[in-house]
């Protein structure tokens, strides 16, 4: 039996157009996340880009055409080379809205949150005190997740661990402390010599800890950190892909348990 393509195609439209909410895109769990917790049941929030997989290698699958077809607003990081010409194909109304920079740390991620409800109040301006309220909720919690993870930090001496720590997840490292000796791009641009050369200054200054990215492959810290003798610590920088990383409190949470477990069984080896 033939398929009329364009009838499926017009059926998805109608059922977006008889929605109530407003459709928002978001490229990454990221937004996603933040576009559902401030945004509640007041939009329709859609995530084209699978948790595991980094916004710079995805291929857009013919789903993701329609939802940007549809979508009042878009959030988006900048690192997707595809975005610009896709929406100026499909979707030139839309509200497309840049978000660079790192996210996953604290302070980071509050910015990130502001421009989120921000810009749902431009789609919504009816909603915008709904939107602040929720907010404002969002980001007592972030400040109350970050002081806790701040103390537990210094009572572990973060500061006195040297780590080597994947680029994409320098921020956070940086953030809770720990002393980074070295860092290293996506393993895509790594050669044998480079893990010759981390190696020996991993052990030059004692490295205790590799600490990767998920999305950016992890083959290659695993093998740095057994060349130096370090734990090898995997963190995600997008809700999901970890067991209990559901949104991105929980993330940076279980992103900072990671670290700091590792960084207990070090010193439970040493002590004497």
């Amino acid at each position: 039996m033939r398929v009329n393509l364009a009838l499926i195609f017009a059926a998805f439209c109608l059922a977006f157009v008889g929605m109530a909410q407003p459709v928002v895109i978001a490229t990454s769990e990221v937004f996603g996340s933040l576009a559902r917790t401030i945004g509640g049941e007041d939009v329709l929030v859609i995530t084209i880009i699978p948790a595991g997989f980094c916004p710079a290698h995805y291929d857009l699958r013919p789903s993701d055409f329609l939802h940007l077809s549809q979508a009042k607003l878009v959030f988006y990081h900048g690192i997707e080379t595809w975005m610009d010409r896709l929406l100026a194909n499909t979707n030139p109304e839309a509200l497309v809205v840049k978000l660079g920079g790192p996210w996953n740390y604290p302070e980071a991620l509050a910015e990130k949150a502001k421009a989120v409800a921000e810009n749902l109040s431009k789609i919504l301006p009816e909603k915008a005190d709904l939107f602040a309220g929720r907010l404002s909720t969002f980001l007592a919690e972030l400040e109350a997740l970050a002081g806790e993870l701040k103390t537990r930090a210094e009572e572990l001496r973060l500061s006195e661990v040297p780590a080597i720590v994947m680029a994409w997840q320098e921020s956070f490292a940086r953030w809770l402390g720990l002393n980074i000796v070295a860092t290293y791009p996506p393993e895509e641009r790594l050669s044998v010599k480079d893990l010759l050369e981390l190696a020996q200054k991993g052990r030059e200054n004692g490295v205790k800890l590799v600490i990767d990215n998920l999305q950016s492959g992890v083959s290659f810290g695993g093998r740095l950190a057994q060349a130096i003798g370090a734990s090898h610590v995997v963190l995600t920088n997008f809700p999901g892909p970890i067991p209990g990383t559901v949104d991105m409190l929980s993330m940076l949470r279980v992103n900072a348990n990671l670290v700091f477990s590792a960084v207990e069984a070090l010193q439970e080896v040493t002590v004497p």
